[in-house]
């Protein structure tokens, strides 16, 4: 999806979020390289390799990445809590499903999103800062920038 809101002018920037925690595990260059591969150029993709979890996706979004306004692409079983926090944390934020189907396993995955719901509130209640800190990188520069950094 992050391809169709780039090519009709939805989005000129992207930034990827995702665990990349292991050197063996790389969820961001993974989804850059599918990105890359449909024609998106390397210079518009930013990589946040310490998107662990989803408050701190949207945390660093707004406070490492100094986002304003998003669309956010994830799927659907939090996409609502992804967008809740985005707002609560001043970031303009809306949403769409990245691939709208049942997954294996799903009850297991809406079981746990709703203790990540309770979580999340919690840290919003308290202003959680993200555990992952960093130096800004804002996301209107060239996205080269964060690559390979974890």
């Amino acid at each position: 999806k992050s391809i169709v809101l780039y090519n009709n002018n939805i989005s000129d920037k992207i930034l990827m979020s995702g665990d990349h925690a292991y050197y063996d595990y790389d969820e961001v260059n993974a989804m850059k390289n599918y990105n890359i591969k449909n024609g998106i150029p390397s210079s518009d993709i930013f990589l946040d390799h310490a998107g662990i979890s989803t408050y701190d996706s949207m945390y660093r979004l707004k406070n490492i990445y100094e986002v304003k306004k998003t669309v956010i692409v994830t799927q659907d079983y939090h996409l609502y809590r992804s967008i809740f926090i985005a707002r609560k944390l001043g970031i303009e934020a809306y949403g769409v499903t990245a691939n709208p189907r049942e997954y294996s396993n799903q009850i297991y995955r809406d079981a746990r999103e709703i203790l990540a719901r309770v979580k999340d509130f919690f840290q919003i209640v308290f202003k959680a800062k993200s555990k992952y800190a960093g130096d800004t990188i804002p996301v209107i520069g060239d996205g080269d920038v964060t690559n390979n950094k974890r």
